[in-house]
């Protein structure tokens, strides 16, 4: 039986997820079940837009009450991914359309998604020119969309979060405190910041003070290593980034979003236990 401690131990500890395309299945059933198998309380949906109806909404409103693991990150790809701030009026109205769907299923199950700036692969490639900043009328006019996108959610569980993306594939935000001037700046209870330690170990100099800096803004963590390999296979420091995290109080989700490098059926339980001795160091 655990004991109250053990209990508020395990609520106020951070819990382990996994992006929904690294896992074997057809359905997001199937996936949570083998989660649940492997170590992981939560999901990241990641859903190709072509495939989203209304059967797989049920499924995935009910999944946590059906398989015991919550979808606690939600967002719908397409091509048109990342185009929220596009000049092409078409492709902004139609990633936007798609952005605020997403927001609406996180209202329903209290989950997060994410907006961006830009998201692409950049040509040419920012080689000389890093940390670009968004100029005043960039800067007023993605306020503004994040301020639509955060109405959405309010009053909701949900989030609406930035990630910082590196320069090869975002000219702009690429920075942990580009994200958080932007966060401060709307100031709105559903706000927060994504940071994804791939992204931030091509960016920061130093992750774990980057992580300490951002304090609590950070509602959801995605993990890969240097390499985008699973945690522990490139040269990161996760120690130094789990005693950040413990520092500033995150007990949120830590949400795989890498390589499986290879048979997922072996790889994910391992990174559970690698992840799960880190998380109660």
């Amino acid at each position: 039986m655990k004991t109250q401690d053990t209990m508020k131990t395990e609520e106020t500890q951070m819990k382990l997820c996994c992006s929904s395309p690294m896992v074997p299945g057809t359905t997001l059933t199937e996936k949570a079940e083998l989660l649940k198998q492997w170590g992981y309380e939560g999901i990241a949906v990641f859903q190709p837009l072509d495939t989203w109806d209304d059967k797989t909404r049920r499924e995935l409103t009910s999944l946590q009450s059906r398989t015991g693991v919550r979808p606690v990150e939600f967002v719908l790809t397409d091509d048109v991914y990342g185009k929220a701030m596009s000049p092409n009026a078409a492709l902004r109205e139609q990633c936007r359309a798609m952005y605020r769907e997403s927001a609406a299923v996180c209202a329903e199950i209290g989950a997060v998604t994410e907006i961006e700036f830009e998201y692409g692969s950049q040509n040419p490639l920012p080689l000389f020119e890093p940390f670009q900043q968004l100029n005043t009328q960039q800067h007023e006019e993605f306020l503004a969309f994040y301020r639509e996108m955060l109405d959405l959610v309010a009053g909701s569980e949900a989030h609406i979060l930035l990630e910082p993306i590196n320069r090869y594939e975002s000219r702009y935000l690429n920075q942990v405190a580009d994200n958080i001037r932007i966060i401060d700046d709307v100031a709105h209870p559903n706000a927060g910041l994504l940071p994804d330690l791939f992204h931030m170990s091509i960016e920061e100099a130093d992750p774990a003070q980057a992580l300490r800096d951002a304090g609590d803004r950070t509602v959801h963590v995605h993990l890969g290593d240097s390499n985008r390999l699973l945690p522990g296979h490139g040269h990161l420091n996760w120690p130094e980034i789990f005693a950040a995290l413990r520092d500033v109080g995150y007990d949120g989700y830590l949400n795989l979003e890498c390589s499986t490098m290879g048979d997922a059926s072996t790889t994910l339980p391992a990174t559970a236990n690698y992840l799960r001795k880190l998380v109660e160091a």
